[in-house]
């Protein structure tokens, strides 16, 4: 077994129980490994990406309160994801191969990449909806925000100007249509900032990356059953959280599509999605449930900007695998944008 693991299993007091470990799932930030265990029991072992915050103190801080708030309130402990506290009883290891934590193993699940039903897409939006209404009295300023300003609409504008301005990467008349059409829905993109800053809408745990892989489902009732992947849980609207699960499964077409005539906002998948999250979270207040068309929308225009701002930078944020896909994801996101604003009438 690789050292760096069995320097890693034994912080966790691990080590001499492990049968084996070996690399696990798909996913792209995060290193991961299963453990398995002389007693039978399975550990997830993940390596903390810096990729995604340096603040891995913080990340691990939030991580924590989340779900030991939880595991308090859900009597199904497959429901929420269980950490392990390393022998020092803190949440993760700092060793020379970088940061290192521990989660129980859940059996019987499955994830899936794209819904292959409209009761799989309603089941994820039971995961996030009741993710948010039991945390909906935990005070949120105990979290830290470990990537500052995530989803501050107008600043992303902001961005976008400066690298408008500078055009480090030569590119800005190619893209002239694009920059107009964002900055003629500046306004309507900085209204949920503006009454987040006004207390007009409340501050939540949110999660903040709501895609259905991010929810395990139960392999025999195939019903969503735990929320995972909390890396990015922070303060925040859960308008965006309820938005950025329909930018993600309500989109008829991939997010770099070429051809934009695929792209559009599939009205049923919507509120399939809308119906669930109703159902888990009914703590929202009035305004929020009004807003939630909004939230859709504001979240799709804020990652047209983005894309379009790292397309004129020079492609030094997201990773491409070929010339323009920034543009081409910018693209489709306008595209669906578009669409939402007629058919969510988010005018």
């Amino acid at each position: 077994m690789d050292e760096r693991l069995t320097e890693v299993l034994r912080s966790f007091g691990f080590e001499e129980q492990v049968i084996s470990c070996s690399p696990y799932g798909s996913g792209h930030i995060n290193e991961t490994y299963l453990a398995e265990l002389a007693d039978g029991k399975k550990v997830i072992v993940q390596r903390i990406s810096e990729r995604l915050t340096k603040d891995a103190a913080g990340l691990m801080h939030n991580i924590s309160l989340v779900t030991s708030y939880l595991r308090e309130r859900e009597p199904d402990p497959r429901r929420v994801m269980e950490l392990y506290e390393a022998k020092d009883q803190k949440p993760f290891v700092s060793l020379a191969s970088g940061n290192w934590r521990a989660y129980a193993y859940i059996e019987d699940t499955i994830c899936l990449q794209a819904p292959e039903s409209d009761e799989d897409f309603r089941q994820s939006a039971i995961a996030f909806g009741r993710f948010s209404e039991l945390l909906g009295d935990f005070p949120a300023g105990q979290l830290i925000d470990t990537i500052p300003d995530f989803h501050n609409t107008p600043m992303r504008v902001r961005q976008l100007a400066d690298a408008v301005e500078k055009d480090p990467a030569g590119r800005k008349d190619k893209v002239e249509k694009e920059i107009r059409f964002i900055f003629e829905r500046e306004e309507r993109m900085g209204i949920l900032q503006r009454m987040r800053d006004a207390g007009e809408l409340p501050v939540r745990v949110t999660h903040n990356d709501t895609k259905l892989d991010n929810v395990l489902f139960d392999r025999k009732t195939r019903k969503a059953l735990c929320v995972i992947d909390l890396d990015t849980v922070m303060p925040g609207l859960s308008l965006y959280d309820f938005g950025d699960s329909i930018r993600f499964g309500a989109a008829t077409a991939r997010e770099d599509e070429k051809d934009l005539s695929k792209m559009e906002l599939d009205l049923h998948k919507y509120e399939v999605y809308l119906d669930g999250y109703l159902e888990a979270c009914p703590g929202l207040t009035p305004k929020e449930m009004e807003l939630l068309p909004l939230g859709a929308l504001t979240i799709t225009l804020e990652q047209a900007a983005r894309f379009l701002t790292d397309y004129l930078n020079g492609d030094v944020y997201y990773r491409t695998v070929y010339p323009g896909q920034n543009l081409d994801r910018c693209r489709t996101q306008m595209k669906l944008a578009a669409d939402m604003e007629r058919k969510l009438r988010c005018t």
